[in-house]
C-alpha cells in the first residue's frame, strides 16, 4: 500500500513546514498526491520534560488572564500501527490514507493556554496555514469566525505542546491536516 504522506503542524512550526505548507492552492479541498509526498516535513522534537498530544478541543474559554481548554486526547496512529489498531477496533486491517485515529474513552482533559500560546490553523490560501490568537480559536471553536478566514478543515485535530511547569500549560496548538 503507498504511504500517503500527512502534513504534520506541530508544537513548534518550522520555517521549512511553513513553505512546504504553502505549496496547497487557493481553490484545492485536499492537496494532490505530490503535494501529499512534500508534507513529510516533521516538527522538531519537544524539550526535555515538554509532551504533545494529538486531539480535538472540545472547549477553550477565557478564564482571567489565560484560556482553558477541555480537549479529546486520541491516537494518531501510522503504518502497521495503524492497521493493527484498526483490525482490533473495526474487524478489518484496511486503512485509508495511511492513518487511523483511535480515541477510546473521550474523556476531556483540561489545559490552561496561555494568552499568547502559539496557534495555527489550515486555511485555504497558498499559504495553506496561518497563525492566529488564542482567542481567535477560542471564537472558532465555538462556532463563530470572526475573521472570516476560509478555513480548510474547522473540525479536525490539533497536536498540543504542554510545558513543563506548573499549571503544564499548553504552549501551542497547531492543526493537523486530515485527508
Amino acid at each position: 500500500m503507498k504511504l500517503l504522506l500527512l502534513m504534520v503542524l506541530g508544537a513548534a512550526l518550522t520555517a521549512t513546514t511553513l513553505a512546504v505548507s504553502s505549496r496547497l492552492s487557493a481553490t484545492a479541498t485536499s492537496p494532490s498526491a505530490a503535494q501529499r509526498e512534500s508534507f513529510l516535513v516533521l516538527p522538531p522534537a519537544t524539550r526535555a520534560g515538554q509532551t504533545t498530544q494529538w486531539g480535538h478541543i472540545k472547549s477553550l474559554k477565557r478564564k482571567g488572564s489565560h484560556f482553558e481548554m477541555r480537549f479529546d486526547p486520541g491516537l494518531m496512529l501510522h503504518g502497521v500501527t495503524a492497521e493493527r489498531a484498526s483490525l482490533e477496533d473495526r474487524g478489518t486491517s484496511e486503512i485509508t490514507n495511511d492513518y487511523y485515529v483511535r480515541e477510546e474513552s473521550h474523556r476531556l482533559l483540561t489545559y490552561v493556554v496561555p494568552a499568547n500560546a502559539h496557534v495555527t490553523v489550515l486555511v485555504r490560501t497558498r499559504k495553506g496555514v496561518t497563525q492566529i490568537t488564542v482567542a481567535e480559536l477560542a471564537q472558532i471553536v465555538a462556532g463563530k469566525n470572526p475573521k472570516h478566514r476560509s478555513l480548510l478543515e474547522p473540525k479536525t485535530g490539533f497536536w498540543i505542546r504542554i510545558g513543563t511547569k506548573y499549571p503544564n500549560p499548553a504552549l501551542a496548538l497547531d492543526q493537523q491536516y486530515q485527508p
